[in-house]
Parts: structure tokens; C-alpha cells; sequence
């Protein structure tokens, strides 16, 4: 028994594995072709997405992730017969998200498939009566790890210094201001310390993957990561839609506009829907400063690590005595390890050509990773906890800080880019 747990490999450590696993094979030419999802009418649904071809790339792809959450289920411990039992559920589910959608009515809406993943889950999670095995089983956190290690591989240095320096300066003071506005209106408002550290990190930074960065920083709650993130994705759809809009009645330059997108709405997928609608020069700018945002991911994580270790929490430790380098260490997420060499490998090393044949694959498992989790999120989360009296104030402070990042990072975007 002894012999057996010093196998057991912390779940930090098993997605850098995991990710790392995915990357080398997808540079070794083991990349997926990506299963089509888009349609705009039912015949088109039946002719491109549940056709026998693309069926035959959604199973491949269902084998392959099985496989990997397989894996990752034996290096921590867990079991393996159960996580191969509630895979296959998470992955049905999630392919209806994906499906859903994939429709050109939704795309125009410019909803993303996480939002429909996380509504399927909570759907079923609180008017169906779920078995335990089944809850328990969830490897959610694993999921979205994993994921986080593959935006890596998209976070191109090289891309956010030819739009020049201003991006990484409006990355830099936007995530500042707003997280100590943030930090500082939670707790004027008597928020927890674990919703004030994942409010203010996704309100600054780059929301979900943000959250989820912070939640492993400061090891916290599942269901408060869980709110945090329904706040980011509910807010989202309406700041993308309407931010385009104000921009073009008050005749904003495309450069401003695209910087203001890039630094307020906190999902990347939801700023390229915004820019697009702009034009192409907000469309680069607001990727190219959301992507700096992206960047100061890792650094934030290390960061919220070390000041939550020092001020709240050295577990198992008196609070007035200052950890030692390895507290730090040992309560630090490893998986930004995972991120910020993924980003390295594709900034420095992997050619343009080789980064160009893997990144559709890639890009597409991270996608579907984060899909995974958002549907496992909603199956383990209870509408009660997410909407009860004591979630208004969070709410509040979310909104607050949310509505001061919009006017701030406009300042900054006018100041740098007009």
C-alpha cells in the first residue's frame, strides 16, 4: 500500500504531464482532425455534423480525451472504472453543447459553447437526481487544468511584440487598477477572502482561465469558482454585444476600440466576436491586449500564491509565523508550470510551420477541454448555492468592479491608442 501511493501523482503535476503528453503528440503528428459543428439549417445538421464521416472524428476524438482523463485519473489515485464511467456521460453532454452551439443563428448571437456546456450541466444537475458515483467521480478540476496548459500554446510572445509595447503597457496598468479596485471594493463589501481573490484576478485579467488560476492558487471552494465563473460568462454576453455599438455611436478609432474590448470583456472568445464586429484593426488590437492580458496569467498565480500563503492561511501553521520557501512552494499551482512552458515552446522554439499545422488541433482540444469542465461545473453545482441571499453581495461587487474596468480601461485606451 505504501509502494502504491508514493505513485500517486499530485493533480497539478499529472495536467503539466497530461498537457505536455497532448502537445508532444500533436508535434509528433498525432493531431486530431477537428469534428464540424457548424450548421444553419437541419439538413445542413444532418448532412455535415451527423454525417457517418463526422460522427467517425467525433469518436476518435471521444477515445482519445477518454484515454487522457484515464490517465489522469490512475497517476492521482482515483479510480479508473469510475472515471470511465462518467466520462462518457460528461462527453454526450457536452457534445449537445457543442452542437447547440454550432448553430449559425447562435453564432450570430456570439455565444460560446462553455455557456451552453455550463447550462446543460446545471439543467440537469438540479432537476434530475444524480447518483453519488456519478458526482463524485467529476474530474472537473482536472479538466480545466488541462485546458489552461493548451491556451498556453497559444499565447504567442512574438504576436503581442509586433503590435508593439502599448498592449503590454495597457495589459499591465489595466490588471493592476482593477484588480486593487476589485481587492478593495470586496472587502469594503465584506466579501470572503476566496470570492475577493477570484473576483478581483477575473475582472482583471482574463476571466475564466483567471479564476480557475486563482482557485488553484489559493486552493479554493469549487462552488464559490463556480459563481465567479457564472458572473464572467453572464456578463460577458452583454458587454460584447453592446460595447461594439456604444464605440460606433460615439465614432471611437477602430485602435481604441479594439484596446478597450481587449482590456474589459473577460473571455477571449467573446473579445474576437466584439472586435470582428468592429473591424480588422479592432479585431488585432483587442486580441493582441487581451493576449498580453493572457501573458501576466502565470505571474498573477504565483503571486496570489505567495501573498495568500503570507496573509491568510500557511496551512497547519500559526498565521502570525511567515512560511518557509517550501510552504510557498508546496501551495503554488503547478500548472501554471504547464502554461507558461507551453507558451515558451511556441514563442521560442516550434517553427511558424509546425506551429501552424498543430494549432487548429490543439486550439480545438483546448476548447473542448474547458467544454468538459463548464459541463462537469454544472452537474456538481446546486442552483441554491449559485443564487442564495448571501451570493447578491458578491454579485454586487462584481458588477461594480466590472463597470469601473470598463470606464478605466477606456481611459487607458484612449490615452495609449487615439
Amino acid at each position: 500500500m505504501t509502494d502504491q501511493k508514493k505513485l500517486v501523482v499530485h493533480e497539478d503535476w499529472a495536467v503539466v504531464i497530461l498537457g505536455g503528453l497532448i502537445i508532444l503528440l500533436a508535434l509528433a503528428g498525432i493531431s486530431l482532425t477537428v469534428p464540424a459543428f457548424s450548421w444553419g439549417t437541419t439538413a445542413e445538421l444532418t448532412r455535415k455534423v451527423l454525417s457517418s464521416a463526422n460522427l467517425q472524428l467525433i469518436g476518435i476524438q471521444f477515445l482519445f480525451v477518454l484515454v487522457i482523463a484515464a490517465l489522469g485519473a490512475l497517476i492521482t489515485g482515483k479510480s479508473v472504472a469510475a472515471s470511465l464511467k462518467t466520462f462518457p456521460i460528461v462527453y454526450i453532454l457536452t457534445v449537445i453543447a457543442l452542437v447547440l452551439a454550432g448553430n449559425a443563428q447562435v453564432k450570430a448571437l456570439n455565444l460560446e459553447a462553455v455557456i451552453f456546456s455550463l447550462g446543460i450541466g446545471l439543467l440537469i444537475g438540479n432537476f434530475l437526481k444524480l447518483p453519488e458515483w456519478l458526482k463524485s467521480s467529476l474530474s472537473t478540476e482536472l479538466f480545466v487544468k488541462i485546458g489552461l496548459v493548451l491556451l498556453g500554446t497559444s499565447v504567442i510572445f512574438s504576436d503581442i511584440l509586433k503590435a508593439g509595447s502599448l498592449g503590454l503597457i495597457q495589459a499591465l496598468v489595466v490588471v493592476l487598477s482593477v484588480w486593487y479596485f476589485a481587492f478593495w471594493l470586496c472587502k469594503k463589501l465584506k466579501v470572503d477572502d476566496e470570492l475577493t481573490m477570484m473576483i478581483s484576478s477575473a475582472v482583471s485579467i482574463c476571466g475564466v482561465s483567471a479564476a480557475i488560476a486563482t482557485s488553484g492558487a489559493i486552493k479554493g471552494d469549487s462552488k464559490k469558482l463556480s459563481y465567479v465563473i457564472s458572473m464572467v460568462l453572464i456578463t460577458a454576453i452583454p458587454m460584447m454585444i453592446f460595447m461594439p455599438y456604444i464605440a460606433a455611436y460615439f465614432n471611437f478609432p477602430q485602435a481604441v476600440t479594439g484596446a478597450w474590448l481587449g482590456g474589459s470583456i473577460d473571455t477571449t472568445g467573446a473579445v474576437v466576436a466584439s472586435g470582428t464586429l468592429v473591424g480588422e484593426e479592432a479585431l488585432k488590437i483587442s486580441t493582441i491586449v487581451k493576449f498580453s492580458q493572457n501573458v501576466l496569467l502565470g505571474i498573477a498565480a504565483f503571486a496570489i500564491s505567495v501573498y495568500w500563503t503570507y496573509t491568510n492561511h500557511p496551512a497547519g501553521k500559526d498565521k502570525a509565523e511567515k512560511p518557509t520557501l517550501g510552504v510557498i512552494w508546496e501551495r503554488f499551482p503547478k500548472f501554471v508550470i504547464g502554461f507558461v512552458a507551453a507558451s515558451v515552446l511556441f514563442s521560442f522554439f516550434i517553427s511558424p510551420e509546425s506551429n501552424t499545422a498543430v494549432k487548429g488541433s490543439l486550439k480545438n482540444l483546448q476548447g473542448l477541454w474547458f467544454a468538459l469542465a463548464f459541463t462537469s461545473i454544472g452537474l456538481e453545482t446546486n442552483f441554491k448555492d449559485l443564487f442564495s441571499r448571501n451570493s447578491k453581495t458578491p454579485f454586487y461587487a462584481f458588477i461594480i468592479a466590472q463597470g469601473f474596468n470598463i470606464l478605466v480601461t477606456l481611459v487607458i485606451a484612449f490615452f495609449l491608442f487615439a
